[in-house]
C-alpha cells in the first residue's frame, strides 16, 4: 500500500485494481468520465441504480469483451452489459461498485444472405439502421419497438422485445436463429443454427432472448429475415366514445379472422397528450384511437373488411389518403412515450392478456383508477393483447400509492391469464412479483438455471431475480 492510497477503504482499492487492470487490457475505451458514468446508471424508465459504476467499458469487438469478461471473473467484479440504454425496467441501470459494458460501439452488419433470408450482426446496431441497410437486399427484420429508431438489436434480443408489427410478424424471439454469447468467465459460445430447422441439444438461443444480460453477453445474432412486402399498406383510423367500446372492435377484428399488421388503441388521456406534443387538432372529448394498418397484395380488401368491423361496433373510420399520410397516422402512436414524459416522470408498464380479454383489462385499469385516485394513461398493442398503462408523477422517486396501484394492476392481469411483461422485461421493477406469476418451484429453477451459467453470479446482479 503506498502513501497515496493509504486512506482509501478496501472496496475502493479494490475498484482501483479492477481500473488498473481494465486500462492495461483495454487502454481508452475504459471510461471514467462523471457524465458516462452517471448516464450509465439510468434508462428510460425513470429509474435510477445507487452509486456510479466504477467504469464504462465501450467494447469494440468480442475480444474486448471477453477481456472484460475475464477480468470479472478473476476480481469477482459485477457487469452489467449495455447497449443504447432505452430499457424501461431499470435492467441495464449500473450501480456502484459495477463495469457498465456497453456494446453500442459494435454496430456492423456482418453478413447478408437474401437467398438464405439471413444476416449477422452486431448487437449495437440500431433496429432502424438495420432495416436501411437490409432494403437494398429486398428484406427486412420483422421486429417494430415503437424505439426502434433508437434501441439496439442485441437490446431487443435482451428484452424480448415486441412493437407495432408484432400482430402479424411476431416478436423477436419469432426472428432470432442464433446468438453468439460470452459467459460470465470470458467464454465464446455460437447457440443456434443458420439453417431455418435445428433441434440439437437444448434450444439455448431462446433461452437467451429475453433473458436480460443475465446469463451472457450477446456480442452478435444471426437473424431471420423477411422478403420486403409487396402490395400496398393500407391505414385507417377509428374513434369511439371511450375506451371500453374500441377495446371490444379491436377483439372483434381478432375475431374476424382479418389479419392486420398493426392494431394499436390509446386511450383518450394518451389520444390527447401526444396531440398537444405534436400540436395537432383536440380530439373529441373522452375518445379513444385504433389505428389499423394492413399490407400485402390483399391490403386493400382487408382494410375495407375491418372499416366494417369498425363500423359495426360504433367506430367513426378514416382511412389515410396515401403511405405518406399513414405515417403520419403511426406517428402518433409512436409519440406516447415522449408525450408521457412532458406530463411527468413516467412509469410506463407492460402487461399482456387474452386478446379476448383486452375490454376486461381496460375495465380493470379504470377500476384501479377510481381506487387509488389515479389517471392512468393506457395504450395497447390490440393486436396481441399487451398493454402499457402509465404512471405519471412528480419527482424521481416512485410514490407508495403508485406501485401500489401497480401491484393491483399485475395482479389484474394475471387473473386474466395474462402475465406481468409483455416486451419490456423484469429488469429490477418487477422482480418482486415474479416469483408470483412462475410459482415457486419454476422461480427456482429459473434462478439455479442462471448459476449454471454464472456461478459467481456477476452477470446484472439483482435484475430480474430479487435478492
Amino acid at each position: 500500500m503506498t502513501d497515496e492510497t493509504a486512506h482509501l477503504t478496501p472496496s475502493q482499492r479494490a475498484g482501483d485494481d479492477v481500473l488498473a487492470l481494465l486500462r492495461a487490457e483495454l487502454g481508452a475505451r475504459v471510461d471514467t468520465a462523471p457524465a458516462a458514468l452517471e448516464a450509465a446508471r439510468a434508462d428510460k424508465s425513470g429509474h435510477a441504480a445507487e452509486g456510479l459504476p466504477l467504469a464504462v467499458v465501450h467494447a469494440a469487438s468480442v475480444a474486448d469483451v471477453q477481456a472484460v469478461m475475464r477480468i470479472a471473473t478473476a476480481t469477482r467484479t459485477p457487469v452489467v452489459p449495455r447497449g443504447a440504454g432505452t430499457g424501461l425496467a431499470g435492467g441495464a441501470n449500473t450501480g456502484g461498485g459495477e463495469i457498465s459494458l456497453s456494446v453500442r460501439a459494435m454496430d456492423r452488419v456482418l453478413e447478408v444472405r437474401p437467398d438464405d433470408l439471413l444476416a449477422v450482426v452486431e448487437p449495437g446496431i440500431l433496429n432502424a439502421d438495420l432495416n436501411t441497410h437490409l432494403e437494398s437486399h429486398g428484406v427486412w427484420w420483422a421486429p417494430d419497438p415503437a424505439s426502434r429508431a433508437i434501441s439496439t438489436v442485441g437490446g431487443n434480443i435482451a428484452t424480448g422485445a415486441g412493437g407495432l408489427l408484432c400482430a402479424k410478424y411476431g416478436v423477436v424471439r419469432d426472428a432470432v436463429l442464433g446468438v453468439d454469447l460470452v459467459l460470465a468467465d470470458g467464454r465464446l459460445l455460437h447457440l443456434g443454427h443458420r439453417s431455418v430447422k435445428g433441434v440439437t441439444g437444448l434450444d439455448l438461443t431462446s433461452l437467451v432472448i429475453g433473458s436480460e444480460g443475465t446469463l451472457g453477453v450477446v456480442v452478435g445474432a444471426t437473424l431471420k429475415l423477411r422478403r420486403l412486402v409487396e402490395g400496398e399498406r393500407v391505414t385507417l383510423t377509428a374513434l369511439f366514445d371511450g375506451v371500453r367500446p374500441a377495446a371490444v372492435a379491436c377483439a372483434s377484428v381478432t375475431a374476424s379472422g382479418v389479419q392486420p399488421a398493426i392494431m394499436e388503441l390509446m386511450d383518450a388521456t394518451s389520444l390527447a397528450a401526444v396531440h398537444r406534443l405534436l400540436s395537432l387538432p383536440t380530439p373529441p372529448a373522452g375518445a379513444a384511437q385504433v389505428t389499423i394498418q394492413t399490407d400485402g397484395p390483399v391490403a386493400v380488401d382487408e382494410a375495407r373488411a375491418i372499416a366494417a368491423v369498425l363500423e359495426a361496433a360504433g367506430g367513426r373510420v378514416s382511412v389515410a389518403a396515401d403511405a405518406a399520410e399513414g405515417e403520419e397516422l403511426l406517428a402518433v402512436r409512436r409519440a406516447m412515450h415522449p408525450a408521457m414524459e412532458t406530463l411527468g416522470t413516467p412509469l410506463i408498464e407492460d402487461v399482456s392478456v387474452p386478446r379476448s380479454a383486452l375490454p376486461d383489462m381496460f375495465d380493470e385499469i379504470a377500476r384501479i383508477e377510481r381506487q387509488y385516485g389515479l389517471v392512468i394513461p393506457a395504450v395497447a398493442h390490440a393486436g396481441d393483447g399487451n398493454l402499457h398503462p402509465n404512471f405519471v408523477f412528480e419527482g424521481p422517486e416512485v410514490p407508495p400509492v403508485v406501485w401500489e396501484a401497480a401491484e393491483e394492476l399485475f395482479r389484474a392481469a394475471l387473473a386474466l391469464g395474462g402475465t406481468l411483461t409483455g416486451e419490456h422485461g423484469i429488469g429490477v421493477l418487477k422482480r418482486r412479483w415474479l416469483a408470483e406469476e412462475l410459482g415457486d418451484d419454476q422461480w427456482a429453477l429459473q434462478r439455479d438455471i442462471a448459476r449454471v451459467f454464472d456461478p459467481l453470479g456477476i452477470l446484472n446482479p439483482g435484475k430480474v431475480f430479487a435478492p
